[in-house]
C-alpha cells in the first residue's frame, strides 16, 4: 500500500561508493573484454584509457551540475534544467527503456548459468531471479545498498586478487618480464591490427563501462546528495584505470592476445596459464554475482526513474507514491512486471520481438550521455552568464565538454558503419525520436490539464 511521496535517505557514502564501483565492474570486463582484445590486441589498453576518460568527464559534469543546483534529483533533472522539459522527459524514458530491457537480459543470463546446475526451464529461473531482486528492493533502499555493497566487494576482491597474482607471476614465479614482453612482440607487437583498431574497439569497451551514473541516482537517497555525486565523480577514473587497465594489462602480459576467444572469459584463460586450481569456478561465480548485481540495480534504477518522472511531470503522478518503507513500490512492481514481459518475448520470439527490443534499447544509453553533455554545456553557459561561482567545474570549458560530445557522436558513427551494429543505432535513434514526438503530442498538453506532476524550474 502506498502512502506518500517521500523517499528514505538511509544510504551512506560507502553504499554510493560501492554502487559506483559495482556499476563499472560487470560481466563486460570478465567476459566482454575478450571481444575488445580480439579487435585491438594489446592496443586495447589505449581504448580502455580513452573510454575511461570519457566516462570520467561525464561524471565530472554530473558533479558540476549537482553542486550548482543541489536537490534537483538524478541526472535527468539536470537535463531538464539545461535543455528544457522535453530533454528531461526524453532522457528519463530512454534510460528507463534501456534498464527495463536490461532486467530481462540479466535475468535470462543468470537463468542460463543456473540451468547448468538445475533442470528447470530458463523462464522460470529468470522469473525467480526477478522475484528475489524485487523483494530486496521492496524491503528498503538500505537493503538494496547493502546487497550492492557486498556484490561489489566480491568483484573488487576478485580483481585485486587477480592483479596481485598476475604481477607475482610476471615478476616472480613466472618466466619473467623479458619472456612475457617477447611474447607480445612475437604476436604482432603492441598494435597488431593497426591504430584504427583502437577506435574500432571503442563501442565494445564503452558499453562495458556504463553504469557509473547509477551512483548519481542512489546519491539522491543520501543525506548529502550533491557531495556524494562529486565524491563518486572524483574517484571513478582511478577505479576504471585500476580495475580495467590493470586487469587487462595483466591478461595481455600472461596470455597471447590472439588466444582470447570471443565470448569466453580471458580471466579464466590467463589463470589457466598460471595453473590456478578452480579458476573457472571462481570466475563463473563472480560473473554470476555481476549479473545478479546488475539485475538488482536495474530494478532499483527503473523504479526511481518512474518515481522521479511522476514527481516532475514526465509521467503519471501516481508513480511518485511510496510505501511505508519509503520505497516507490508501484515503480518496483511495474518495472519487474515489464522486465518479465520482455523475458516472455525471449521465450516465444528470441530472434524476433526480443531481438528487436534489445537492439532498439542497445544504443539508447549513448543518446542519454549525449543529452547529459549538451545540458551541462547549456547550463554552464547560463550560470556563468548570470555571474554565479561554481564550486565544482569541468576543466577547460567548453573544449573538454565539446570533445566529450564529439566522442559520443564518433562512437555512434562508428557503430553506423559497422554492419553488425548499424541496426542497433538506427532503432535506438527511432526510440529517441518517438520519445520527443510523444512529449510534443501529449505531455505538454496534459500538463496544462493537471494529469501530470510539476515541471522543474
Amino acid at each position: 500500500m502506498s502512502h506518500d511521496a517521500t523517499l528514505a535517505h538511509s544510504l551512506k557514502p560507502r553504499h554510493v561508493t560501492m554502487i559506483s564501483i559495482g556499476g563499472i565492474i560487470g560481466a563486460g570486463i570478465f567476459v566482454g573484454s575478450s571481444t575488445a582484445i580480439h579487435i585491438a590486441g594489446p592496443a586495447v589498453l589505449a581504448t580502455y584509457f580513452l573510454c575511461g576518460l570519457l566516462v570520467f568527464v561525464i561524471m565530472r559534469m554530473l558533479g558540476e551540475m549537482a553542486m550548482a543546483r543541489p536537490g534537483v534529483g538524478s541526472f535527468t533533472g539536470y537535463t531538464s534544467l539545461g535543455l528544457g522539459p522535453w530533454a528531461g522527459f526524453t532522457n528519463a524514458w530512454l534510460y528507463y527503456y534501456f534498464w527495463v530491457t536490461t532486467i530481462a537480459f540479466e535475468a535470462l543470463a543468470g537463468a542460463d548459468m543456473l540451468a547448468t546446475l538445475v533442470a528447470v526451464p530458463a523462464w522460470i529461473l529468470a522469473a525467480l531471479l526477478i522475484v528475489v531482486m524485487t523483494g530486496v528492493n521492496l524491503l528498503s533502499v538500505k537493503a538494496y545498498g547493502e546487497f550492492e555493497l557486498w556484490f561489489a566487494s566480491f568483484k573488487v576482491v576478485t580483481i585485486i586478487g587477480f592483479i596481485t597474482l598476475g604481477l607475482g607471476y610476471i615478476f616472480g614465479f613466472g618466466p619473467g618480464p623479458a619472456a612475457l614482453a617477447g611474447q607480445i612482440a612475437s604476436h604482432g607487437g603492441i598494435v597488431p591490427n593497426g591504430f584504427g583498431a583502437i577506435f574500432l574497439a571503442v563501442p565494445t569497451v564503452i558499453f562495458s563501462m556504463m553504469g557509473s551514473e547509477v551512483a548519481t541516482i542512489a546519491a539522491v537517497e543520501t543525506e548529502d546528495p550533491a557531495t556524494n555525486v562529486v565524491r563518486s565523480a572524483r574517484t571513478v577514473a582511478l577505479r576504471i584505470m585500476f580495475f580495467y587497465i590493470g586487469s587487462i594489462a595483466v591478461i595481455l602480459a600472461i596470455l597471447p592476445w590472439g588466444s582470447a576467444i570471443e565470448g569466453s572469459s580471458p580471466f579464466i584463460a590467463a589463470l589457466r596459464v598460471v595453473h590456478v586450481p578452480y579458476a573457472e569456478t571462481v570466475i563463473t561465480a563472480v560473473v554470476f554475482t555481476a549479473i545478479v548485481s546488475c539485475l538488482n540495480s536495474a530494478i532499483y534504477v527503473t523504479s526511481r526513474m518512474l518515481y522521479e518522472m511522476g514527481q516532475r511531470g514526465d509521467g503519471p503522478a501516481s508513480f511518485a507514491k511510496t510505501s511505508n518503507r519509503k520505497v516507490p513500490d508501484r515503480g518496483i512492481f511495474i518495472s519487474a512486471l515489464l522486465g518479465f514481459a520482455v523475458v516472455i518475448t525471449a521465450i516465444i520470439s528470441r530472434k524476433g520481438i526480443y531481438a528487436f527490443l534489445l537492439q532498439s534499447a542497445g544504443a539508447t544509453i549513448l543518446f542519454v550521455y549525449l543529452l547529459i553533455i549538451l545540458s551541462q554545456i547549456k547550463l554552464r553557459r547560463r550560470l556563468e552568464a548570470a555571474g554565479e561561482t561554481l564550486p565544482v567545474k569541468v576543466w577547460l570549458f567548453p573544449y573538454v565538454s565539446l570533445a566529450a560530445a564529439a566522442g559520443i557522436v564518433a562512437v555512434l558513427v562508428m557503430m553506423l558503419v559497422m554492419p553488425d551494429q548499424r541496426t542497433e543505432v538506427e532503432l535506438s535513434a527511432g526510440v529517441f525520436v518517438l520519445c520527443v514526438a510523444i512529449y510534443a503530442a501529449f505531455v505538454q498538453r496534459n500538463r496544462a490539464g493537471g494529469l501530470y506532476g510539476k515541471t522543474i524550474h
